[in-house]
């Protein structure tokens, strides 16, 4: 689906300690223009209730790129794109691991993400 968003965006989980550290790590990497943006802000809310009623209810990391969006696995994967040649160089490498697994590897990763990683003390997205 189309958004028509200039910018490209990546929505996460603001008291999530994985995604603080995420974030911090992409944003000292990133060659490419991307925001980040809690999914629980008002903006976050606004660009979530645009997408599909299917992505909506994912309760997952978003990516709107180029006016298209993404979720779980395949928005994880998308963001090497935004990174350095040496971290862009892993995209074709890990996408070609069938969708299936990919989002089974998601899917467990974010099911225990807030016991191993601690949360932050306040959210701290870059560009928030």
């Amino acid at each position: 689906m189309m958004l028509g968003k200039e910018r490209d965006v990546l929505l996460l989980d603001g008291d999530c300690g994985l995604c603080h550290r995420l974030a911090q790590f992409i944003n000292r990497r990133k060659k490419l223009d991307l925001e980040f943006r809690p999914i629980e802000s008002e903006e976050g809310k606004k660009l979530i209730s645009n997408l599909p009623e299917k992505q909506q209810n994912a309760d997952s990391v978003y990516l709107i790129r180029n006016g298209k969006s993404y979720i779980r696995s395949a928005a994880g994967i998308r963001v090497l794109l935004y990174l350095k040649w040496y971290w862009k160089v892993w995209f074709p490498i890990v996408w070609i691991v069938p969708f299936p697994f990919r989002d089974i590897v998601y899917r467990l990763i974010a099911k225990f993400r807030h016991r191993i990683f601690k949360p932050p003390a306040s959210c701290a997205l870059p560009g928030n």
